[in-house]
């Protein structure tokens, strides 16, 4: 059987995650005919998720919505997931979602927000291969959500993995003008340098936070920023 269109002959192998067994079999059955996924399931339950993926780790988790009415729940998943297992590609399927959601499910570890409801199949094919291959999925309305609340934030410290701060501070300065929605000549007019000089910064700062893009470098920093975010209700005031 042919690959989707756009999809890398590497099979991907992928867990989907959804207490729905009705739905959860519609789903790996729909995504083992592509030929290019290996798929498992198991209930969309923290210790269950653990123990499934420590006796057989996957590249991509598909958590489906139904703890979206359980949102701290749903949190404490996906944190748990992170914590676990970093380097883990995890999606939340969703039926609709609102800033609040977009926002603390990317800090708490989603790689990918992805609409079931208004998305084809084709293009959940392409989010599981673009996850796995180290980039983030969102649409433009969500990325907006994440812009909104860095620009909120006062300065961005960003860490690594073991809590160590990895710019320098002119590279933070940078980082904070991207995450305003600036773009190169206009950061280069903010901290009166060349915008020649301001790309290569960014370079080097994606080099050190092993991002690819704009869009990765913001993702980045909500979730690996010292600064605490505000609440969702002041997130909502502030819209």
């Amino acid at each position: 059987m042919s690959s989707p269109s756009g999809l890398s002959p590497e099979v991907v192998s992928v867990l989907v995650a959804d207490s729905n067994q009705t739905q959860s079999q519609l789903l790996c059955g729909a995504l083992r005919r592509q030929g290019a996924f290996k798929v498992d399931n198991c209930r969309a339950e923290l210790s269950n998720c653990l123990s499934v993926l420590e006796a057989n780790p996957v590249d991509v988790l598909l958590l489906a919505d139904g703890l979206t009415d359980h949102r701290e729940r749903l949190y404490e998943l996906l944190r748990g997931v992170h914590s676990a297992y970093p380097n883990l590609a995890t999606v939340l399927l969703l039926d609709n979602y609102d800033r609040e959601l977009v926002v603390n499910s990317l800090r708490a570890g989603a790689r990918g927000l992805f609409c079931l409801a208004s998305m084809p199949f084709k293009s959940l094919c392409r989010c599981i291969t673009s996850v796995h291959q180290g980039q983030y999925w969102t649409n433009s309305e969500q990325m907006r959500y994440l812009i909104d609340a860095l620009s909120i934030a006062p300065s961005v410290h960003l860490i690594n993995s073991r809590g160590h701060v990895v710019l320098t501070p002119r590279e933070e300065q940078t980082v904070h003008l991207v995450t305003e929605g600036m773009n190169n000549g206009e950061i280069a007019r903010d901290l009166n340098l060349k915008e020649n000089t301001v790309k290569k910064s960014l370079l080097r700062i994606y080099d050190k936070l092993g991002v690819s893009n704009r869009v990765e470098l913001v993702l980045y920093a909500l979730s690996h920023s010292q600064e605490r975010l505000p609440a969702p209700e002041r997130l909502e005031q502030l819209a």
